[in-house]
């Protein structure tokens, strides 16, 4: 005889929200990294990544970035300064988010996100975990009602 499987939803109170385990994983993150709040190395490390895993040259990066951020104009020699070792320059924050769209990645930001304890979602993300919550919302007054339903046919019927 097969055995059923155990369904997860209503009355299983031991599954975790999205937000949970949103939170869950963020502090998972933050907590585990040594110097914790110390970025500077791997927000390096996640932009020198980001700008060798783009499907783009330097020059495509820079002058996508400038049209970003005009009327700036960031340069190849700029982002190879930036990030190179030998220069005691540092990637500006104001283009991050430039840097993020033309690359393609939001490593990034997710770690200053991660280091500020907040969450980085995309778009579609943030939605459905909005949507989720409202959801949970929902369950909850649900359930509620249905206890206050409970009661009051117990208070009505005179067994209380």
């Amino acid at each position: 005889m097969p055995k059923k499987s155990k369904k997860i939803g209503k009355g299983d109170n031991t599954q975790m929200s999205l937000f949970d385990m949103l939170s869950q994983q963020r502090d998972e993150r933050v907590d585990n990294a040594p110097g914790r709040l110390n970025v500077t190395e791997r927000l390096l490390d996640a932009i020198r990544k980001a700008i060798k895993q783009a499907p783009k040259s330097r020059e495509s990066i820079a002058d996508e970035m400038s049209a970003l951020v005009y009327p700036i104009e960031v340069t190849a020699n700029m982002i190879s300064g930036w990030v190179a070792d030998s220069h005691p320059h540092r990637f500006p924050a104001e283009f991050l988010p430039a840097l993020c769209h033309v690359t393609g990645t939001t490593e990034p930001l997710q770690i200053l996100a991660d280091a500020a304890g907040m969450f980085a979602l995309q778009a579609p993300d943030a939605l459905r975990a909005e949507i989720q919550q409202y959801a949970e919302a929902e369950s909850q007054a649900r359930a509620e009602k249905a206890k206050r339903k409970t009661l009051l046919s117990m208070l009505e019927g005179g067994e209380l």
